[in-house]
């Protein structure tokens, strides 16, 4: 008996080993073949289709027909080509969507390594502005902030992962600010008044995001530094800017806020005052100095003749009164910066859809600062993040955001959304502004050698089929549609972002939409545009892509849309 209970647990221990053996290796091998299909769809994906298989997918299109007005093959357009295409057929353009699959891959490849792979560059301006502990301002103390009445309010800057003592200190200092105050870490906030609710010094309890040991303020807490003896030395970010010459309002004390008389008045006199009082307008009238800003009764909109302001940096001498010189001071408007997440969640799921590079960073910016509320995103941007994109982290689909940021094509991820802004670039712009975004991040460019590499041509074709692909998806499967063109949002943003607003289901103010006006740029555009000695479109990639913006001007017709702007065709 004791010789057979042996053998049983002898064959027992041999089957375990057995078992944990053939687990491990089951286990090895689905690794081994995950891998191998990655590595698959990856090359697949990076190889891009050449310009004349991307012509060839066109010709073989169903529908309406258009010419272009180039020699060239017959393109033939509308939503009838994007049915399934009959067996036998080689190329038709089933080809746009399946290539949507693909490009997915290689999209959230590169989003993902853009957060890794542009971190030292995006980081190369901030350490620049570090400086040692023997150039900080001078503590003064922990204060309450109360979001809804702030008294630092002057500008306001985020980074919710490289915030320092330091850098907030010199953002504020070169905007000739008095006092710089940090909060939750991240945030900071500059003015020239302090606060007046002192707080217990261990209430400002909350770290440094990008400086281990440094205190940045705490929940609904201000630490605060005098950073007056930084500003002598400090390099000023924006100059004073001249905005115009404007007809003066009725009524000038009741149009601006804040005043001063004085005799032989300059500009650098007026500007400086009304930075101290904190407003983004210096208006001068002869001896008058006027602060405030931008309103229904005084918006900027319909600027005078320079010659009626008799010498456009003479404060002394405008004609008659009826005319005021107008300047951009560096502080920030403030009336359209606070954001917050929608307090029930939305019945509305809409999507802020584009190609990448057309602009949808800017778009959220306009969108959030309009409206009040934060826009979401299909994907996690840690750059975008940092500076104030909240919604970035959050769920796309938590409904808290007022819409929802993707670049996605295709029947599933279109008809998920209930309504969707389309947001329409130029071909030629989009493509290089993305091809920027992939080597140099949100506001840098790619160098000379990466336009001239084998990956720009690459880029193009399949990109360039991306482009148009994106926009016939939506044109098919989109439920309720509000098309945008950049260009048009950009010459006439008010009116276009009122129509914005409203297909949001939203009601903003005038004034609102005149600060949003004033604060356009954001914090993602890059400084100018940065002239190539060389085209970096072939006459191959522009005969492509000439044929793609046809094809899609031709399918918005189809659907009673406005067509692209006549800007896009052929160049």
């Amino acid at each position: 008996m004791a010789k057979a209970f042996f053998r049983l647990q002898k064959f027992l221990r041999r089957t375990q080993f057995l078992l944990l053996f053939l687990t491990a290796a089951y286990l090895m091998a689905g690794s081994l073949l995950l891998l191998q299909r990655t590595r698959l769809i990856i090359q697949q994906g990076s190889r891009g289709t050449s310009a004349s298989q991307a012509l060839a997918v066109l010709d073989g299109m169903a529908g309406a027909s258009i010419m272009d007005p180039r020699p060239g093959p017959r393109l033939l357009v509308g939503m009838d080509a994007l049915q399934e295409p009959a067996l036998g057929q080689r190329h038709s353009p089933r080809w746009l969507m399946s290539r949507n699959s693909e490009l997915r891959q290689l999209r959230r490849r590169w989003f993902h390594r853009f957060i890794s792979d542009q971190e030292p560059m995006q980081t190369a301006g901030f350490k620049a502005m570090k400086r040692t502990a023997e150039h900080k301002g001078t503590y003064v103390g922990c204060f309450s902030d109360d979001s809804r009445e702030r008294t630092l309010k002057g500008a306001v800057f985020y980074d919710l992962r490289k915030m320092t003592v330091s850098h907030c200190q010199e953002a504020c200092a070169e905007r000739a600010y008095t006092y710089a105050g940090l909060a939750y870490g991240a945030e900071c906030y500059c003015g020239n008044k302090l606060p007046t609710t002192a707080s217990k010094p261990e209430e400002c309890n909350s770290e440094c995001k990008g400086e281990k040991g440094s205190v940045c303020g705490g929940v609904n807490r201000l630490s605060v530094y005098r950073v007056e003896e930084l500003r002598a030395g400090a390099r000023r970010r924006r100059n004073v800017t001249y905005r115009g010459c404007f007809r003066a309002p009725a009524n000038l004390t009741d149009t601006f806020p804040a005043s001063l008389i004085q005799p032989n008045l300059t500009v650098e006199m007026c500007s400086e005052f009304c930075s101290k009082k904190e407003f983004p307008l210096a208006v001068l009238r002869a001896r008058e100095c006027y602060c405030g800003y931008a309103t229904g009764r005084f918006s900027l909109h319909n600027g005078a003749d320079a010659l009626l302001c008799s010498g456009l940096h003479n404060a002394s001498s405008t004609a008659k009164g009826q005319y005021c010189l107008v300047y951009q001071t560096p502080v920030q408007d403030t009336r359209c910066t606070d954001r917050k997440f929608l307090t029930t969640k939305s019945k509305v799921f809409v999507a802020l859809s584009s190609f990448p590079g057309a602009g949808n960073t800017w778009a959220r910016h306009l969108i959030e600062h309009a409206t009040g509320y934060y826009t979401g995103s299909y994907y996690f941007d840690g750059a975008l993040y940092n500076k104030g994109f909240k919604g970035e982290k959050d769920h796309w689909r938590s409904r808290r955001t007022i819409c929802v940021k993707t670049h996605e094509s295709g029947k599933t991820e279109i008809e998920m959304f209930d309504s969707a802004i389309l947001l329409i670039r130029n071909p030629y712009k989009s493509l290089m502004a993305e091809f920027n975004r992939k080597y140099a991040g949100h506001l840098g460019y790619a160098t000379d050698s990466n336009w001239k590499s084998k990956e720009w041509p690459d880029f193009v074709n399949s990109y360039a089929s991306w482009w148009a692909s994106h926009v016939l998806d939506w044109l098919k499967y989109g439920k309720r549609l509000l098309i945008v063109h950049y260009e048009d949002l950009k010459q006439s943003l008010i009116p276009k972002l009122k129509e914005m607003v409203e297909f949001l289901n939203m009601t903003v103010t005038e004034d609102r939409l005149l600060c949003v006006e004033n604060n356009r740029d954001g914090n993602f555009k890059r400084s100018g545009a940065k002239q190539k000695d060389f085209e970096p479109f072939t006459q191959e990639m522009k005969d492509l892509i000439n044929r793609y913006i046809l094809t899609v001007d031709e399918a918005l017709r189809g659907r009673n849309f406005t067509g692209l702007p006549r800007e896009y065709v052929p160049r």
